[in-house]
């Protein structure tokens, strides 16, 4: 029988479309590790909070990222840290809830940081988990120079090898600079099960939009408080609705909300000098509600003490947790 080697390719030439791929990827690291700035960075739009204090998430919150080839939905999950709290007890096991739920997880673990305890004990854990894909992502590149992040990538890499697992990538990003971001994509991506879209296209978020709201709320509170208070404020969003005397061509929307704090002490550092903090709060929250909303919004907010809420079964539920 003769070999006929030019009819293989004489033969057309089938064109090969990747399947769309589609599913949930998780952030996870210590506090302050940029999670949420690096789910905003991805996603184009802000739809996690973010703080430079830690234990800032308590909500998971997908972001939607759309591409022709794929959908990530990221979750944004709170720090894993060692609990003080009921509170810090529920957030350690909303992230070991999540991890058993995804198909990727990304550690994230600051360029400007020595690998701690802390890190160590994140992913001895994740080592556990044998069939996710685990994908290294070095943060903050920005804040440090090329030395230094070249010692984080080996520090990494040799942690893996250490615990019996290898990461299915290591990259360094900087998701305020916008460096590697749209490859972290791209890496994620491939790692997904095949599926068609689980979201409608334009959709950023599967939060509800008076989550959202009080999230925003409770950033610009935590923003101008540093040291003075401790992670002990929580924003009750009470109703949102259209003012009702305005014509169609301008909108008013009507918030208010809560903001609850743990002890009387607390309220004068909330409320500031002749309510000038809060005033503050206001105008910055508002700004991004507007943003969000896409509409002008009115926002009444108020002061409320909910003794030891972070300890408190009951207390934690009213506030949603």
């Amino acid at each position: 029988m003769s070999a006929r080697p030019n009819q293989e390719s004489a033969a057309p030439q089938a064109e090969t479309t990747s399947p769309h791929r589609a599913g949930f990827a998780c952030f996870v690291g210590r506090p302050n590790a940029g999670k949420s700035t690096l789910t905003n960075a991805l996603v184009g739009q802000k739809v996690a909070i973010t703080s430079n204090r830690p234990q800032t998430t308590r909500h998971t919150v997908r972001g939607i990222v759309h591409r022709d080839d794929a959908q990530l939905i990221l979750v944004d999950t709170p720090g894993l840290h060692k609990p003080r709290t009921l509170l810090g007890e529920r957030l350690n096991d909303v992230v070991r809830t999540t991890w058993a739920e995804v198909d990727v997880i990304g550690f994230c673990l600051p360029a400007d940081q020595k690998l701690g305890p802390g890190d160590k004990y994140i992913v001895k854990e994740l080592a556990g988990i044998k069939k996710t894909p685990k994908i290294a992502i070095i943060t903050k590149t920005d804040l440090v120079e090329s030395k230094a992040l070249a010692e984080q990538l080996l520090a990494v890499s040799a942690l893996a090898d250490e615990l019996g697992f290898e990461w299915a990538e290591i990259i360094p990003v900087s998701a305020v600079k916008d460096q590697q971001v749209s490859l972290l994509a791209d890496l994620i991506a491939p790692l997904l099960p095949e599926s068609p879209p689980l979201y409608p296209e334009g959709d950023l978020t599967d939060e509800p939009e008076m989550v959202m709201v009080a999230e925003l709320i409770r950033e610009a509170a935590l923003e101008g408080v540093r040291d003075e208070l401790p992670h002990s404020i929580a924003v009750v969003v009470e109703e949102m609705l259209p003012r009702t005397d305005r014509p169609a061509d301008k909108p008013l929307l009507d918030i208010h909300a809560n903001v609850y704090i743990e002890r009387p002490s607390q309220k004068g550092i909330i409320i500031g000098p002749k309510g000038k903090r809060l005033k503050e709060v206001g105008t910055k929250s508002r700004k991004h509600i507007e943003a969000l909303l896409g509409t002008p919004v009115f926002l009444d907010l108020h002061v409320k003490v909910a003794k030891d809420w972070q300890r408190d079964p009951k207390q934690l539920r009213k506030l949603g947790f």
